[in-house]
This record gives structure tokens, sequence and C-alpha cells, in this order.
């Protein structure tokens, strides 16, 4: 089964910029359609974006679209989150996760069947 190690979390002001990785092990990411997700604190895990295996297909959260971007890197076992024009609404435990890309499009924790540990990403006002 796959590993998922996120990371490039910290502490950005806002308007600023991070982009989040997500590293895999033990299995060829190409597998698998990847999801971010986050938690803000007192908050429910919340969707932001996902990428079809291939890269060629991505979905994102109303709050995501037009400021983050998810990309990933087969050959490197990696998905990225570039993060743009940052918020502090935006601070939250960011999280990774995956699940076997048999097509199809998913939005809900239930979906992913593996999960990262979370990077948290702090933005001041």
């Amino acid at each position: 089964q796959v590993q998922l190690v996120e990371s490039g979390g910290g502490l950005v002001q806002a308007g600023g910029s991070l982009r989040l990785s997500c590293a895999a092990s033990g299995e060829t990411l190409s597998r698998y359609y990847v999801g971010w997700f986050r938690q803000a604190p007192g908050k429910e895990r919340e969707f932001v974006a996902a990428i079809s295996w291939s890269g060629s297909n991505t979905d994102y959260a109303d709050s995501a679209k037009g400021r983050f971007t998810i990309s990933r890197d087969n050959a490197k076992n990696t998905v990225s989150l570039q993060m743009n024009s940052l918020k502090p609404e935006d601070t939250a435990d960011y999280y990774c996760a995956a699940r076997p890309a048999y097509g199809g499009t998913y939005y809900t924790e239930d979906a992913f069947d593996y999960w990262g540990q979370g990077t948290q990403v702090t933005v001041s006002s």
C-alpha cells in the first residue's frame, strides 16, 4: 500500500504563497487518484482539490478555484498544491489522500483510503 508524507507548510502573510508537496512511497503514485483536504481548528475536514492519475483532470473546491493549483509528477511520485493569494481563512492542517484510480471524481473523506499525517499552514493577517 502507498504511504503519503506532506511537506511545505508554514507561516505566511495574507496574500503570500506556499507550495505543499505530497510524496508517496511503497507504490507508484500513478496508480492513485489524489486529493488535498484541510481541517481548520474546530471545523470538519473539507475537500480542497483533487487530480486524476494522469493529471488530465482536476477538481477544486469553490474556495480554492483561481488561487490553488494541484499538479502531479508521477516520475517523482509526488503531488503538489500551489497556493497563491492566501487568506487567513486558509489557515488549517492540510492533508493529502489517495485512492486507487478506477475513474470518477471524489470529494469526500470516506472515498479515500490512504492519508498523510498533515502539514500545518498558518496565514497571518
